[in-house]
């Protein structure tokens, strides 16, 4: 095996809240008030949807803002990985990533191991170059039970709300985070830092129509079932 390949869960599509906009001659993101799920492939119009969109977005009138949802892993950490990130705006590759602590950074001398004082703190991070980078892996569908879709974001809000709910529905699932029917919602809020404009983040919730107890049953019954077959 190649020595510092990253083994991460095969990727069948993305989910975003957001999408590209021509202006000026430059692709820049827009933010949008609702998911989109598009495949791996992208021409010049932007991403190819993924059939799971429409399917989806038709039992929802148009509007995609809930997504029934499996997870991969008990553990949170390997469902949601989050760190401090600084991209090339030129190559979009990470200069440094970090963790609050330290971070491994690229420098003339090659990639070298320093302290992180997160992005507050660091002279490298000024004029909001770093922030905090968010991936989030989960299953849709039924097709590839080891297929996930990825969402990525660098939104506070919806990092600190993901890794919460991962934390509480471990605990109260008795550590069978894989096998609860959940659901990711888009949801709205207004701070007085956005002065009163919405401001959208991602959450894990129960699916809609299904009580906390129907969820903690559906998720004991697969996972004696998984024990018992040794899937």
């Amino acid at each position: 095996m190649l020595k510092g390949l990253a083994i991460t869960p095969p990727i069948l599509g993305r989910i975003t809240i957001g999408k590209l906009v021509e202006n000026n001659g430059k692709r820049l993101p827009q933010k949008d008030d609702q998911f989109t799920i598009t495949s791996q492939l992208q021409t010049k119009e932007g991403w190819i949807r993924h059939p799971l969109d429409e399917q989806l977005r038709n039992a929802q009138e148009g509007k995609l803002r809930q997504i029934p949802i499996r997870l991969l892993f008990n553990d949170p950490d390997l469902n949601l990985r989050a760190e401090y990130a600084l991209f090339d705006r030129q190559t979009a590759r990470p200069l440094c990533v970090g963790d609050g602590e330290q971070c491994k950074r690229r420098t003339r001398d090659g990639m070298e191991t320093l302290p992180c004082p997160s992005p507050d703190g660091c002279p490298l991070a000024q004029g909001g170059a770093c922030k905090p980078y968010g991936r989030l892996n989960v299953l849709i569908g039924d097709d590839d039970p080891l297929g996930s879709f990825i969402f990525r974001t660098t939104g506070f809000n919806s990092i600190r709300t993901l890794a919460a709910r991962l934390a509480y529905f471990k605990a109260i699932s008795g550590n069978r985070l894989a096998t609860m029917p959940l659901e990711l919602r888009l949801r709205g809020k207004s701070t007085r830092q956005s002065r009163g404009t919405a401001i959208f983040y991602v959450d894990i919730t129960l699916r809609e129509g299904w009580t906390l107890e129907e969820t903690l049953a559906e998720a004991q019954r697969l996972d004696d079932w998984h024990q018992q077959t040794g899937c």
